[in-house]
C-alpha cells in the first residue's frame, strides 16, 4: 500500500505575531525553533518514522522552496521529502500537493505542520482505518460543555458524546480526496478542513480515530510553552525506552 503525506506549510502564521531567528524575512509559525529545530522539521520526523508511510509532500511558499530543500537536506530528509508550491490558502496548497502525487498512490494524509507531536500509532491506526473504509480522521472529545450560541445568546447545550474535535492527520483514498477536491472548485467551496470537502460528496462515512490532547496545533505563542514542555515529556519517554 503506498501512502502519501500531504503537509500545508505555506501560511503565513500571522496569530504568532514574531519570526523566526533562523531565516530573514519569515513570520510563520511552522519555521519557529522548538529545542533547536524548526517546528515543521519535528513533524516532518513522525511520518517520516512510520513504516506505512511512501513519501512525504510539503507545500510551501515559492520564496521558502530554496531554502527548505537545503533544510531538509541538513536534518537528513531530503530523500523521505519533497517540496511543492503552495497557494493562498490551505485548500489550494492540499490541492496543488494532491495533483503531483502519484496514480498509484493509494491513500493521501493531510497533516498540519504545526502539529509536532502525533503519535505514531496514531498514525498507523488512522491509515488502516481509511485503507478499510476509505476515509478517517483523528479526533477527540471536548471536555468542557459547548453551547449553541445566536448572537451572544445561548440556543443548545449540545451532548459531548455526539461531538469531536478534529484534528489531523485526515486520510483519504486518493481518488475521493481529489474527487472532493474537484467538487470545491466547481461549487467555490472553501472548506476548514480535509474532511469537510470528502463529506461533501456523501459517497463514504468518514471515520473517527481518537486522538491524544497532546496532538495539539501550535498557533499562537504561548502554545509554544507547553510545546516545550510536551517535548521534554516526549525525550524523557525516548530515553526510557532505550
Amino acid at each position: 500500500m503506498k501512502v502519501s503525506v500531504i503537509i500545508p506549510a505555506a501560511g503565513l502564521g500571522t496569530r504568532m505575531g514574531r519570526s523566526a531567528p533562523e531565516k530573514e524575512g519569515i513570520s510563520r509559525k511552522q519555521f519557529m525553533l522548538l529545542n533547536g529545530s524548526p517546528i515543521l522539521i519535528h513533524t516532518i520526523r513522525k511520518f517520516v518514522s512510520s513504516p506505512s508511510v511512501t513519501e512525504i509532500v510539503v507545500a510551501l511558499r515559492s520564496e521558502d522552496l530554496s531554502w527548505a530543500a537545503d533544510l531538509f537536506k541538513s536534518q537528513g530528509l531530503s530523500h523521505h521529502v519533497r517540496t511543492v508550491e503552495g497557494g493562498e490558502s490551505r485548500q489550494q496548497s492540499v490541492e496543488n500537493a494532491l495533483a503531483t502525487i502519484g496514480d498509484d498512490t493509494d491513500l493521501v494524509a493531510v497533516h498540519d505542520a504545526v502539529r509536532p507531536f502525533i503519535r505514531r500509532e496514531t498514525i498507523e491506526k488512522v491509515i488502516h482505518e481509511a485503507a478499510e473504509h476509505g476515509a478517517a480522521i483523528v479526533g477527540i472529545v471536548p471536555v468542557d460543555t459547548v453551547k449553541q450560541v445566536h448572537r451572544n445568546k445561548v440556543r443548545a447545550t449540545l451532548p459531548r458524546e455526539r461531538l469531536i474535535l478534529t484534528q489531523t492527520p485526515q486520510v483519504f483514498q486518493l481518488k475521493l480526496l481529489r474527487e472532493a477536491f474537484e467538487k470545491a472548485r466547481q461549487d467555490l467551496f472553501i472548506g476548514t478542513d480535509e474532511s469537510s470537502l470528502v463529506e461533501r460528496l456523501e459517497q463514504v462515512e468518514v471515520s473517527v480515530v481518537l486522538g491524544t490532547d497532546r496532538n495539539i496545533k501550535i498557533t499562537k505563542p504561548s502554545d509554544m510553552d507547553l510545546a516545550r514542555l510536551y517535548l521534554m515529556l516526549e525525550n524523557s519517554a525516548l530515553e526510557l525506552s532505550h
